[in-house]
């Protein structure tokens, strides 16, 4: 398409905007209203994502060495584990430290094991992390196969039951997303299609006098982008003002300070990004879908 063409098409679309008013209004409305319950779902799910993501970067594998095992041993078994696909790392524990992150970790109740600190019972440990935090199952069943392995511990159930919560999460946000997203553009088309029933006889006019469809149908494309950008405005304020006073007031509360959201800068950048693009898309589909039936002249 050629540039003056297509700026004649841009001209005649934001004329049509203007012309068409209380319309106009309307069918940024509807998509106002819809992408503020799409936007502030996006928003809570990509939260709830990343929550989920890091707790599952938390989980590790802790493999007890045998107590019997030499210098050369363990440092044979330390590289039988790199070897293994789906590792990403494995750090070393001495006894004294994990002594140390014994007595640490049960507080004052802890005190009563520093009398092992001469004759430390325990052992010493490899830390291991997946690549992928949903394999450590697997690699934890690998590991305990090795020799001089005495025991692998990851907190098996709880975090097999994390994994399968995150998973259902995951899964159910993104079909209610994808829901939303398609409820938004039903209704966008229908009320885009009662602003392009008002001119159908310009429609029907250009055809006539051999306007190809391509040539009429691009301002409406043009005009339903524009919709879809104008009604992105209002929920990206909205959502983003909701959302800064919201990170605001969680971080003046140390109580529950394992909500971790996601930094504003650059979330809502990326979040203006989405919903606009969304906004853009849903105004083009509902514009070119309720265009087509008047092409048929």
């Amino acid at each position: 398409m050629k540039a003056r063409t297509l700026k004649r098409h841009l001209r005649e679309s934001i004329k049509n905007l203007f012309r068409n008013g209380w319309m106009t209004v309307a069918s940024a409305g509807a998509v106002t209203v819809t992408l503020v319950l799409v936007g502030a779902f996006l928003a809570i799910m990509l939260n709830l994502n990343h929550m989920a993501t890091k707790i599952e970067d938390d989980v590790v594998i802790k493999a007890m060495i045998d107590t019997t095992a030499d210098d050369e041993q363990i440092k044979t078994l330390k590289e039988e584990i790199e070897d293994l696909q789906k590792v990403d790392t494995v750090i070393f524990s001495s006894k004294d430290e994990e002594l140390k992150s014994l007595i640490e970790g049960m507080g004052e109740s802890g005190e009563s094991w520093e009398l092992f600190e001469q004759e430390n019972p325990l052992s010493h440990a490899y830390i291991i992390r997946a690549i992928d935090p949903q394999d450590t199952e697997i690699i934890a069943d690998q590991i305990s196969a090795f020799n001089h392995v005495e025991e692998v511990s990851y907190g098996q159930e709880v975090v097999r039951n994390l994994f399968t919560f995150n998973n259902y999460a995951r899964t159910i946000g993104f079909v209610l997303i994808v829901g939303l997203v398609l409820t938004a553009a039903f209704l966008i088309s229908n009320t885009i299609k009662l602003t392009i029933m008002a001119r159908s006889k310009e429609i029907g006019i250009m055809k006539l006098v051999g306007a190809t469809n391509g040539f009429i149908r691009w301002p409406f494309f043009i005009e339903g982008m524009l919709l879809g950008v104008l009604g992105s405005i209002i929920p990206i304020v909205g959502i983003l003002t909701g959302y800064k006073f919201f990170e605001n007031s969680i971080s003046e509360i140390s109580a529950i300070g394992f909500v971790d959201l996601l930094q504003y800068n650059p979330f809502a950048w990326q979040l203006s990004f989405i919903i606009l693009g969304i906004g853009a898309l849903i105004g083009i589909w509902g514009s070119v879908m309720s265009v087509r039936k008047f092409l048929k002249v």
